[in-house]
């Protein structure tokens, strides 16, 4: 964190300050969890669910906090605000605006932020000292957070930003100005909030309304939705996609054994072979929306190739690929699901089985997808029909009312009726499993975070061996 004097922490978020020296200064990192408060530092107590920050504040400065930022008076130095979470927020605001000549990036989309994210920034560490959160740090929290690690020596500042209601990303873009804005594309997800795509799409886009007029807008050409925002902003238009017309295109994709992609990437200053390590085709949109930002800041194409070849992923639970010992391959996307990345799931796995005389046995373990509105049960039918259109050799629903409906697509869909199975939960799935695999099998386990698949990619890896 940029330094600030507690009086400039009181002025930058319009607190006053309770029993604290106005010139102690604040060095460390802000921290909400006070068991990982280092000296210099400073505690934000927020109210939780289960626990009140306020309650550890003497912990906090016991373990070297400067002070506290608090919403009433703790008995130990603190700045008191009327709301804790919009004083961090205006806090990294004052901080970002101190670190000159960094260049904050800044990107959104119904799916693949965080996997973007982090090939964004894997990209631009090789530039210089590149700032960004750790999984999908991407709220009115873990926003601000991630934005108050900013040194003086930062040279970029890469952010995600998530959308559950209009205006949330212009919020998000007021703390951190982007100069780079880059936008994936517009799903359904979180359609029960919104409504409809078109007002997903407009909440979206006010990330592109944010950048300024020597900024560039990084937008999927192969999204109409994302296409149109280039009416909506003032700065430079760079499309990227695999249509003729993207700025920053690839071509000749295809798939290696495993499932990883390699395509060539072209863009205005010439064009590079790319082998990605990442499974799943979805990745050549990642991945090029990566390669724009890495060359509108300076990047060399064939650095750039080199760099996205060299990329892995960095958050868990996505994608993640572990071969066991005897031979069953599984593949943890249990993070998060939306239907975009249910297909996109769905296709790697079908990729990762081959095909041929040779092809695996593919196993697809799915969860519900959660915040689907009115939409939810068409959209869990479907996805049960795509497993068996792509010829996925097994698929496990698990648990309630969409589940049974993703199972029910799947059968109405298939020819006889053994294409699909519906559990309970996550510990009848394993049991399944581990009943059924055999040496060579590919597993995915999908769901939206909320659902707990996770337990049974875990579950699976530390059995070893299949039965």
């Amino acid at each position: 964190m940029i330094a600030l004097t507690l009086a400039e922490v009181a002025a930058a978020v319009g607190g006053t300050l309770d029993g604290a020296d106005p010139g102690a200064l604040v060095t460390g990192p802000v921290e909400v969890d006070s068991r990982k408060v280092r000296p210099g530092g400073l505690f934000a107590a927020f109210v939780g669910e289960r626990a009140d920050g306020h309650d550890y504040a003497d912990v906090a400065v016991g373990a070297g906090a400067v002070a506290v930022l608090a919403d009433r008076p703790v008995g130990v130095p603190a700045v008191l605000v009327d709301s804790v979470v919009d004083a961090l927020g205006k806090l990294a605001r004052a901080v970002v605006a101190r670190a000159e000549g960094t260049a904050v990036v800044a990107l959104t989309g119904s799916a693949g932020k965080t996997s973007t994210k982090d090939l964004i920034a894997q990209l631009l560490q090789r530039l210089g000292d590149t700032v960004y959160p750790p999984g999908s740090l991407n709220n009115e929290i873990g926003h601000p957070m991630t934005a108050l690690r900013v040194e003086p020596g930062t040279r970029h500042l890469v952010m995600e930003m998530g959308a559950r209601h209009k205006g949330d990303i212009e919020y998000l873009t007021s703390i951190t100005p982007p100069r780079i804005g880059v936008v994936l594309n517009v799903g359904t997800a979180h359609v029960g909030e919104f409504g409809s795509q078109e007002a997903i799409a407009e909440a979206k886009g006010e990330l592109v309304e944010a950048l300024p007029a020597d900024g560039a807008a990084i937008l999927n050409a192969d999204d109409r939705l994302v296409r149109a925002m280039a009416g909506r902003t003032r700065a430079k238009v760079v499309l990227f996609g695999e249509s003729p017309d993207a700025h920053v295109r690839a071509t000749n994709v295809r798939l290696d054994a495993a499932g990883r992609p390699s395509f060539t990437l072209t863009t205005p200053a010439g064009s590079a072979p790319v082998q990605l390590r990442l499974y799943g085709e979805h990745h050549v949109s990642n991945a090029l929306a990566a390669a724009a930002v890495a060359v509108e800041l300076g990047m060399s194409v064939d650095d750039t190739a080199t760099a996205l070849g060299e990329a892995g992923a960095l958050s868990r639970w996505r994608m993640e690929v572990v071969d066991r010992a005897d031979g069953v391959t599984v593949v943890n996307d249990a993070y998060n699901a939306n239907p975009d990345s249910m297909r996109a799931a769905l296709r790697a796995l079908v990729s990762m089985g081959g095909r041929g005389p040779e092809r695996r046995r593919t196993w697809a373990v799915l969860g519900e997808m959660r915040e689907l509105g009115e939409e939810s049960l068409a959209e869990h039918d479907a996805i049960g029909r795509l497993a068996v259109r792509l010829d996925v050799t097994k698929l496990v629903a698990v648990g309630g009312r969409e589940a049974a409906c993703m199972e029910l697509g799947a059968r109405n869909e298939g020819s006889w009726g053994e294409e699909s199975v519906l559990v309970s939960d996550a510990d009848a799935a394993v049991e399944l499993l581990r009943s059924q695999l055999r040496p060579g099998d590919v597993v995915l386990v999908k769901a939206s975070r909320s659902v707990g698949l996770e337990k049974v990619a875990e579950a699976l890896l530390s059995d070893g061996v299949a039965a």
